[in-house]
C-alpha cells in the first residue's frame, strides 16, 4: 500500500531528510506550461520522468530505467507527485514493484482537484498549499 502524503509533510521531508526526492511524473507539456515545485530552498530539484507521454498518455515503457538513470536508489525516499495525484500513484506503485523501499504518493498532486468554475490549483495541492513552484 503507498501512503498519500500532503503536500506540505513531502516539504517539510524534502527540508528534514537529505535523502528524500520529489519525482515529477507528468508530461514535459505539463512542465513547460503548468510549471514545476520551485525546491531551490531544499537545495534539491525535482525528478523530472514523465509517467505517460503525451500526447498518447501511454505508460513509459522506462519509468524504472530512468528513475534509476537519475541516480535514485532503491533505500531512498521518493514522493511521486503529478496533477492530481493519480498517475503518481500509479508510478509510485511500479517504483515500489521495481524494489524502492520508501515511496509515496503526493496527495492532490500539483494542481489538485477542479475548483467549481473547472479550474485547477485552488482547492488543493501543492500549488493551493503554497507551496514555492515556478513556471517551466
Amino acid at each position: 500500500m503507498i501512503e498519500d502524503v500532503a503536500p506540505r509533510q513531502v516539504w517539510e521531508a524534502l527540508m528534514s531528510n537529505p535523502s528524500a526526492v520529489l519525482c515529477d511524473v507528468r508530461t514535459n507539456a505539463e512542465w513547460s506550461f503548468v510549471g514545476v515545485p520551485d525546491l531551490s530552498q531544499t537545495g534539491k530539484q525535482p525528478v523530472l520522468v514523465q509517467w505517460q507521454a503525451y500526447p498518447a498518455m501511454q505508460v513509459n515503457p522506462h519509468f524504472v530505467e530512468a528513475l534509476t538513470a537519475a541516480h535514485l536508489a532503491p533505500d531512498q525516499h521518493v514522493y511521486f507527485i503529478c496533477r492530481s495525484g493519480a498517475r503518481s500513484m500509479a508510478a509510485a506503485q511500479a517504483a515500489k514493484a521495481a524494489g524502492f523501499k520508501h515511496v509515496y504518493n503526493v496527495k492532490d498532486g500539483f494542481e489538485g482537484p477542479a475548483d467549481p468554475r473547472g479550474h485547477r490549483g485552488l482547492v488543493a495541492g501543492w500549488k493551493a498549499d503554497g507551496l514555492p513552484w515556478r513556471q517551466g
